[in-house]
This record gives C-alpha cells, sequence and structure tokens, in this order.
C-alpha cells in the first residue's frame, strides 16, 4: 500500500511538473508572439520636395500616413523636405549610404551616377502615364529597375505620377529654332542634353530655387511640372510665356526608394504594406493631377494673363530628332542604358498599336 501510494503520488508529481513545463512553454510562446505583433519600427524618409508641397510633395507625406494606417502605427515614418535633412539632390546617396531608411524623388536626378536611371521618370516622347504604370507593373519595368539600383544598396517603386507635364516658362517667344539659342532653362534628364544640343543651355537645380532664378535672370526659362504645381510656386510673376506640350516628360514617374537593409529587416507584412501603399500613392497622385491641372491652367490664362503658346512645329521635330540621336550614343556608351531602353522602346511598339484605335480614336471622336 505504501508503495502503490508513493507510486500514485510520484505520478500526481510527474503530471503537475509537466503541466507546468507546458504552461511555462505556452506562456512563452504567447509572450514571444505577442511581443513580435507589438514590434515596431521608426523610419526617417528624406525628399527632392518643399516640405508639404502639393501634389509630389504631399505625395510624400500620404504614403507616410497610408503606412502608419496599414501597420497600426508599426511603422512609423517621419518625412523630410528638401534641405530639412539634405540637400534635395542628395537623397539617393544618404538612402544607398542607411543614414536613413527611405527617399523620394525623381530617378533621372541620378543620371549622373547612374545613366539609365532616367528612363525609370521618363523620356522624350515616351510612354504617357498609363503606359509607364503598365510598362513597370506588367513589362518587365520593376525588374530592370531592382536590377539597375541593386548595387546601390536600393529598392525602387513607383510613388507617383503627374501625368503629361507642360514644356515650361519663358522669358522670350519661341518662334523658331533660332530663338533657342542662348537660352538657359532649368530643364533635368536627357531632356536637357536634347535642350542643349539645339542650342540652349540646360541647368539642374531643385524646385525650391526656380522662381528666384527665373526672376532674378540667372535662367531665362524652366520647366517644373504643370498648371497646378506652377500656379502654387507662382512662375507667372517672374515668366511671362508658357508653352506646352511637355515633350519632354510624358508621362514623369516619381520613385519611392527604400535601403535594402532596411527593407530586410522588416516582418513580411510590413514589407507588404510598404510596397502597396507605394502603389496606391502611385495612383492617387496621377488622379490628383488629372483633377486640378486645368483648373489651374484657367487661373493663370483669365486670372494672371498668362500667354499659352505651342512650342512651333520645327521646334519639335528637332527636339525628336536630337532625342533619337541621344539615344543612340546613349545606349552605344552604356550596358544598362541598352537595356532598359529595349525593354520601353519595345513595349511602347507593342503599346501604341492598341492604343492607336482605343485611346487615340476616343481623343480624336470627343
Amino acid at each position: 500500500m505504501v508503495g502503490s501510494k508513493f507510486c500514485k503520488t510520484r505520478q500526481n508529481f510527474l503530471i503537475l511538473f509537466l503541466s507546468f513545463i507546458f504552461i511555462s512553454c505556452s506562456a512563452q510562446e504567447v509572450s514571444n508572439q505577442t511581443s513580435e505583433v507589438k514590434e515596431s519600427f521608426k523610419w526617417r524618409m528624406v525628399t527632392t520636395w518643399p516640405k508639404n508641397y502639393p501634389g509630389v510633395g504631399l505625395g510624400a507625406e500620404n504614403l507616410a500616413k497610408l503606412v502608419d494606417e496599414m501597420s497600426d502605427g508599426r511603422l512609423q515614418i517621419k518625412v523630410y523636405g528638401n534641405g530639412e535633412l539634405v540637400p534635395a539632390l542628395e537623397v539617393f546617396d544618404t538612402v544607398s549610404r542607411g543614414s536613413v531608411e527611405m527617399g523620394h524623388g525623381a530617378a533621372y536626378y541620378w543620371i549622373g551616377k547612374v545613366p539609365a536611371a532616367q528612363f525609370f521618370t521618363a523620356i522624350p516622347f515616351g510612354l504617357n502615364a498609363q503606359e509607364m504604370n503598365a510598362w513597370l507593373h506588367y513589362g518587365g519595368g520593376q525588374e530592370l529597375w531592382e536590377e539597375l539600383y541593386e548595387p546601390f544598396n536600393l529598392i525602387p517603386l513607383a510613388g507617383g505620377n503627374t501625368g503629361v507635364q507642360m514644356a515650361g516658362w519663358f522669358n522670350k517667344e519661341i518662334n523658331s529654332l533660332e530663338d533657342l539659342k542662348g537660352i538657359r532653362m532649368r530643364i533635368p534628364g536627357l531632356a536637357g542634353k536634347v535642350f542643349t544640343r539645339a542650342g540652349g543651355e540646360a541647368v539642374l537645380m531643385p524646385g525650391s530655387e526656380i522662381f528666384t532664378n527665373l526672376q532674378t535672370g540667372v535662367i531665362d526659362a524652366a520647366e517644373w511640372i504643370g498648371p497646378y504645381n506652377d500656379l502654387t510656386f507662382g512662375f507667372h510673376q517672374a515668366a511671362k510665356y508658357y508653352y506646352y506640350p511637355g515633350w519632354h516628360e510624358p508621362g514623369p514617374t516619381l520613385e519611392t526608394i527604400i535601403n535594402k537593409e532596411a527593407y530586410d529587416s522588416l516582418p513580411k507584412d510590413l514589407q507588404v504594406i510598404l510596397k502597396t501603399a507605394s502603389r496606391a500613392i502611385n495612383q492617387d497622385m496621377l488622379d490628383e493631377y488629372t483633377s486640378r491641372n486645368n483648373q489651374a491652367l484657367i487661373s493663370l490664362v483669365n486670372d494672371h494673363n498668362v500667354e499659352l503658346r505651342k512650342l512651333p512645329n520645327d521646334v519639335l521635330t528637332e527636339f525628336k530628332r536630337i532625342t533619337e540621336e541621344l539615344l543612340v550614343e546613349l545606349t552605344q556608351q552604356d550596358e544598362s542604358s541598352k537595356k532598359v531602353y529595349e525593354s520601353i522602346s519595345n513595349f511602347q511598339k507593342n503599346v501604341s498599336q492598341y492604343h492607336e484605335i482605343s485611346e487615340e480614336a476616343i481623343y480624336e471622336l470627343r
């Protein structure tokens, strides 16, 4: 009987001991899961835009807000405007080094470092916004972009689009190619090289510096975005003539860039949230510009007496000829540019065939 009681007591003790271990392990597992769920991250994003600037600048702010809401506060991103943390044209290097986790700007600002980057913003006479989105997301463009930025420890994403832009503001009339000679114009990317070869002089500067330089005569002309943003910067007070069409940027894509090490440190769900939010903002920005541009143009013409002009056909024809010439040179000199341009060029030829009987046909009918 004593042995039986001892065995039973021992058995009960073992049951209690094992139960204690099980409960302890379960509690630890729950604790770990809870800890993982509550893990939060605080990031910084630097941009090439003035703080809270309508459209492009607020696009970055809206991205940060959307990520915060989608992640229930687990990923918070503080946005810095141009010059608040770093100058506008140092965004790429700053994110690449990992000094901050994210950046927002336009890829063609980095052509001195990555010549092929300009294809991921816009090239003259190239894809419009709808076509750019299609090429990036369904035509192989995103994969090429990631491959191009991989050596710089960056993950690129489409982060906005303004739609077709305006050709820009001029302090003198442009009636022929001869009128371009000697004009100093703020115009970035491949378009800047086109303008220079056509007889002008391209100057690169962030948007926040354009008005003062245009007003004081440091530059004679400037392209920025379109009526919505150009009105807010007050360019109509510094230049009289407003030219179209935006031959140089028919569908300019803005970029969200993420430091790869920072991205890899995130849980999978937050990685997905970042990509999803950037894609949502990409479309949202295009919607905003489509809605607001014409009303701003009406105000510029009717309220501020801006002279709206179309660039002469011979000027546009020459710009296109030079563009094709420069693209041949670029693709011969840089293997990455050749690879990306072949992709985007083939896509444009393909999509244009259908657009001739769809988009263009409807525009003519209406």
